[in-house]
């Protein structure tokens, strides 16, 4: 009935802590941020479906497949991207529809797969991150 103390200041501290990342976060942070609470929430959904939590898997996979449809695939720019904003559409709506696949039969395969399709993307676009700071840095 009642969360204990610990738990909800844990709950606010995080919250405050990821309010704090996006406030002050450049564009391409905040693609980081997706992609990380896109692992997190996929890594989250394959650990609820091996203790038997359909409802924890089933939000974890929302969250995933929100990420994937309004944060990441709503991100492009289909105008200046080209080709590679069609290619990152049509991988993140495949991916969407994979999740969907996952959940609707309780099956760690669409997961796993989704994982290996966007974890290097996801590992690409931090190491432009990292490539463009140095870049700045080795500028100054």
């Amino acid at each position: 009935m009642f969360t204990p103390v610990s738990v909800r200041a844990a709950s606010a501290y995080r919250q405050v802590g990821v309010q704090s990342s996006v406030e002050g976060a450049t564009p391409h942070m905040l693609i980081k941020l997706l992609f990380d609470g896109l692992m997190q929430s996929l890594n989250a959904a394959r650990g609820a479906l091996q203790r038997g939590d359909i409802a924890g898997k089933g939000r974890h996979l929302s969250r995933a497949i929100g990420i994937l449809e309004e944060g990441l695939q709503g991100g492009l720019n289909m105008e200046k991207g080209g080709e590679l904003a069609e290619n990152l559409a049509a991988l993140y709506d495949y991916c969407a529809r994979r999740l969907l696949q996952a959940s609707a039969h309780n099956d760690e395969k669409p997961i796993e797969e989704v994982v290996r399709l966007l974890g290097p993307v996801a590992q690409s676009w931090e190491q432009i991150g990292k490539n463009a700071a140095a870049g700045m840095k080795a500028g100054e």
